[in-house]
């Protein structure tokens, strides 16, 4: 039987809250709010400085809310239609929770899971001026907001970040 640290512990009950499973109550019920939560999927393969990797998920994060508004034909005024999931977030704790991927494919995968779901999903591409030479690269994506049981769905199964 593998040897269960108290981080790893820690890091689980850490994992369960953002998965939406609350101690007292266990996972998702009648009696426990619905909640929403964003996951930021952050390329970990670049080698990006920590700071280029924060504004690529504050990028994915921010563009996620941009998608969903439209700008009204005198350019004065931006609308945000909300859905239930996103009111609750906005509403709420703003839960964000970053997990990681190890390439472009698996980024890629991770974007078309859900576009097919109908999750809310930005994929950031950054230029290129200050990192990766020049070179266009996918560097993250946000998924959701949206319910957390949807958004655990597509990425549940990716390491913290």
């Amino acid at each position: 039987m593998p040897r269960v640290t108290r981080a790893a512990r820690g890091n689980q009950r850490s994992h369960d809250y953002y998965r939406g499973v609350s101690p007292a109550l266990g996972p998702e019920t009648d009696l426990a709010p619905r909640l929403a939560k964003q996951v930021i999927v952050m390329r970990k393969d670049l080698g990006m400085r920590k700071g280029k990797m924060i504004a690529q998920g504050a990028h994915a994060s921010l563009k996620v809310l941009l998608d969903a508004g439209a700008r009204a034909a005198d350019g004065a005024t931006f609308t945000i239609a909300l859905d239930p999931a996103l009111a609750a977030w906005l509403g709420g704790r703003f839960t964000k929770v970053c997990v990681a991927v190890d390439s472009e494919a698996a980024l890629d995968a991770v974007v078309a899971r859900a576009q097919a779901a109908g999750v809310p999903c930005a994929l950031i591409v950054d230029a290129g001026h200050t990192e990766f030479h020049g070179v266009p690269t996918k560097t993250c994506c946000a998924v959701g907001p949206a319910w957390t049981d949807a958004v655990d769905a597509i990425t549940g199964e990716l390491p913290l970040f």
